[in-house]
């Protein structure tokens, strides 16, 4: 066992840096995974928490004034039923800000979907004009209880007694409107009823609201949203964050693995003399592997038990998304398991990696086996030769025909330092994807930079009109957008008029063409999945008691709605319905012009009839993600170097051989030099032009899969630019040069007695 210890403290003592890169790697290996596990909790849970808590219902149906949703209790699958209460759409103001809201009217608790009351309290008769606001809502009106919201364009204001939480689909500016809950009285002009519906068996949510649809007829159904899809919404961008972390957490990880495997191989094929003396002292083959192994399961343990301990200790302060994710996750029940089985699942991994590699040391013989006399890379080709001729530097062929003609290790060496390379083109691409959507939304699917609504007291031209006289305003689309029942009455979409056949609205496709005959449309992913159609396909959907059919003939990229969006003209949808006018407006805006302050212009000039906000923007909520890439590609660098210190010590130890018959040949000491530099730098610039000939179609390919499932579709990804692919190229070249000239100098000036040494 001394012996053992003795040894396997020499080989730390000579191979320092490199255990050091190794704990680090692992450290950040392990944290991302941790991280990756701790956002996935926090997508989840709470969303599940509230659900459950609020006894939460599966199917909320909208439905007009005259229908009696009474009827959907006595439906097979149904357990109980919330509503109807009676809703009334409406602005509410406070500070400054305008939101577009759902009152509902309910006196007492509802039973199914109960809010979750966080501040304040539930309503009192006592105070008949007093609200319950959905915390979103609340956070986005800046209010808390004890606050006076205002109705824009009325005298009418109401009081905030108390904000909840709520399981159904959440506010979100300009895309779905807010939840308040009031005193029935209150709700003095009821536009319609909205009815909860919790089932017996969650899975048969589909034929529920077809057999609902059925029951009422398709006339009385106005909008129908399920408990998947607020699961979805919940989860947003956190899910996505997650998948990230843990992607390249287990790329990270298996490129580790194969860094160790290789450097173990190196450091085996570099002392076999040693491994046979050892073997004939009496180590059993058992004992050199245990040698291995156990050295590096230390380093590992090391840096998966620092990277727990860290995550646990400090996870929670880390500012942002993160931070708020661990401290949920801390929380959850299966915290501690994850504690202990992600890093102990590294370790084993690294472990596994090792003892292959490993198990070669065990099996060199007692008696060493002479070397070859010939080199194994054999003569030069006909292009060295020819090269040799032509008058290029001897150093830079023979350090060529050095890096690729040894052919399987050659091979191994570059695909083992292409692999973290490739995972960091990847994770350039993610960043230059989020980056895309800020510098040039328009090719995104956000042509438009703000979005209006406004009262019914100002009549569409001197609306237009109050809109175009802002400077900054390029082009206003009206436009309305209004559910519609899918084939099957299993769900509603959202179609929508946007611009006319004189003014286009500019969609952004992907596929296809635009819409501009008449019938013709432009839908989203997710329609075309949930829907089953591709382009070309003509659907037929229903708005109210009127069907509107179809010809989708593009596929836009669409960032709202999961996706789930049709779109044509308005002048499309006014052949179905010529009463029809416009109720909201979409704004592009000149170049260089602050979404913002127009805003603030317009809703000023409006004098409250205007109800301006910023279009969202999908990459909004991935400002993590850059500093999430960051620490990945710090990772992948480290694991980078450690292979790449491992093909160096290969090359300079098998260059050892060759330093007699260079010296033989008239090679000076900087040309031999020259000669492992080269190599070690052709092997870098191999590794660089795999990892990007792989790298940028595995990136497009993964950018777009994660476009296809969210519904914003295919045809987001970039790919980072030409001249930083030349810098990574660059610096990974050079870098690999500077770190193997030191190391290949002072081999080529060892004495002819350490060289006859290395030979023998």
């Amino acid at each position: 066992m001394r012996a053992t210890l003795r040894w396997a403290h020499s080989d730390l003592r000579t191979h320092r840096g490199e255990a050091l890169f190794l704990v680090l790697a692992t450290a950040g290996i392990v944290a991302s995974l941790l991280l990756a596990a701790a956002l996935f909790g926090y997508a989840t849970n709470p969303w599940q928490r509230v659900f459950t808590q609020a006894h939460g219902a599966h199917v909320t149906l909208h439905t007009t004034a005259s229908a009696d949703a009474g009827r959907l209790a006595g439906l097979d699958g149904v357990e109980s039923v919330a509503g109807p209460y009676p809703t009334a759409s409406l602005t509410l103001a406070s500070r400054g800000v305008r939101a577009s809201v759902e009152m509902r009217g309910t006196s007492a608790e509802p039973r199914v979907g109960r809010p979750l009351v966080t501040s304040g309290h539930w309503l009192d008769p006592a105070t008949p004009d007093g609200v319950v606001l959905e915390s979103r809502l609340a956070r986005a009106l800046l209010t808390a209880p004890g606050d006076t919201l205002t109705v824009p364009g009325t005298a009418r204001k109401l009081t905030v007694v108390g904000v909840a939480d709520s399981a159904e689909p959440r506010y979100r500016p300009g895309e779905r409107t807010g939840l308040v809950w009031a005193l029935p009285p209150a709700v003095t002009d009821p536009g319609g009823h909205v009815v909860g519906l919790r089932l017996t068996d969650p899975g048969d949510t589909g034929y529920a609201v077809q057999r609902a649809v059925t029951e009422l007829g398709a006339g009385a159904i106005g909008e129908v949203s399920t408990w998947q899809q607020a699961r979805t919404e919940a989860q947003g961008d956190n899910r996505l964050l997650g998948q990230v972390l843990g992607l390249f957490g287990l790329g990270a990880l298996v490129a580790a693995g194969f860094a160790v495997h290789g450097a173990i191989a190196t450091r085996i094929r570099g002392h076999l003399r040693d491994l046979s003396i050892l073997k004939a002292i009496g180590f059993t083959p058992g004992q050199v592997v245990r040698v291995f192994l156990i050295q590096h399961l230390v380093y590992a343990l090391l840096g998966a038990v620092a990277a727990a301990a860290l995550t646990e200790a400090l996870g929670s302060a880390v500012p942002g998304r993160l931070g708020d994710a661990v401290a949920v996750w801390q929380g959850l029940p299966g915290h501690t398991v994850a504690l202990f089985t992600v890093p102990a699942g590294a370790v084993l991994f690294i472990g596994a990696t090792t003892g292959l590699a490993a198990w070669r040391a065990g099996r060199v013989p007692p008696v060493p086996v002479p070397r070859p006399a010939a080199s194994p890379a054999g003569r030069l080709s006909g292009v060295a030769r020819r090269a040799l001729g032509a008058g290029v530097p001897p150093a830079l062929v023979l350090g060529w025909h050095k890096a690729f003609t040894r052919r399987p290790r050659s091979l191994g060496a570059v695909g083992r330092l292409a692999l973290p390379l490739l995972l960091i083109v990847v994770a350039l691409s993610a960043w230059t994807t989020i980056d895309r959507f800020h510098s040039s939304p328009e090719r995104m699917g956000l042509p438009t930079a703000l979005g209006v609504r406004a009262d019914t007291s100002l009549g569409d031209l001197a609306t237009r009109a109050l809109l175009e006289r802002d400077p900054q305003v390029a082009a206003a689309y009206p436009g309305v957008e209004v559910a519609a029942l899918v084939p099957g009455q299993t769900a509603t979409i959202a179609l929508r008029g946007l611009g006319t056949h004189r003014e286009p609205y500019p969609f952004t496709l992907a596929e296809g063409r635009a819409a501009r005959g008449p019938d013709e449309a432009v839908a989203g992913q997710g329609l075309l999945d949930l829907l089953h159609v591709r382009v070309g396909d003509w659907v037929r959907m229903t708005v109210g008691d009127q069907p509107q059919i179809l010809h989708i003939v593009g596929r836009s990229i669409e960032p709202e709605n999961a996706g789930r969006v049709i779109s044509t003209s308005l002048d499309t949808l006014r052949a179905n319905d010529p009463d029809l006018r416009p109720s909201l407006y979409q704004l592009r805006l000149h170049p260089g012009a602050d979404p913002d302050a127009v805003a603030a212009r317009l809703a000023t000039a409006g004098r409250g009839h205007l109800d301006v906000h910023t279009v969202a923007n999908p990459a909004d909520g991935l400002s993590p993600l850059r500093a999430v890439v960051l620490g990945l590609i710090a990772i992948l660098a480290l694991i980078g170097l450690i292979e790449l210190l491992t093909a160096i010590g290969g090359t300079v130890r098998e260059g050892e051989r060759d330093l007699l018959a260079l010296k033989a040949i008239g090679l000076s000491p900087r040309q031999i030099t020259a000669v492992t530099v080269t190599a070690t730098a052709g092997t870098a610039l191999g590794a660089v032009l795999l990892a990007m000939a792989v790298g940028l179609p595995l990136a497009h390919w993964l950018i777009d899969a994660q476009g296809r499932s969210s519904g914003i579709g295919a045809g987001i990804a970039q790919g980072p630019s030409p001249v930083l692919l030349l810098l990574l190229g660059t610096a990974a070249v050079l870098g690999a040069a500077a770190l193997a000239a030191l190391p290949a100098a002072r081999a080529a000036r060892h004495r002819l007695a350490d060289t006859l040494s290395a030979v023998a």
